[in-house]
């Protein structure tokens, strides 16, 4: 879908505060905007969408406790190295 809009300005913005129970996301990210409508049309009691710009963004609300950021550390060079020789291992298989 074009939108006009440069890769810059396709954003993904994600707000909440301490007080209330509800997240709000809004979104360029096709993939992300895939996974919240299917979640919303599975558990339409616990996220909804809100919003369309009518420029490709979708704005959803979801429950606190129902979206998590998950952060992962650097591989070491020795697990970079074991992950090396298992890909090629698997591709002369």
């Amino acid at each position: 879908m074009r939108t006009g809009l440069t890769k810059r300005e396709k954003t993904t913005a994600i707000y909440f505060d301490e007080y209330g129970s509800m997240i709000e996301v809004q979104t360029h990210n096709t993939d992300l905007k895939k996974r919240l409508t299917a979640f919303a049309k599975e558990y339409p009691q616990c996220c909804r969408q809100i919003d369309d710009d009518e420029h490709g963004g979708l704005t959803f609300e979801i429950e606190k406790g129902r979206l998590s950021f998950r952060l992962t550390a650097p591989y070491s060079e020795e697990r970079k190295q074991a992950a090396s020789e298992f890909a090629k291992k698997l591709r002369n298989f």
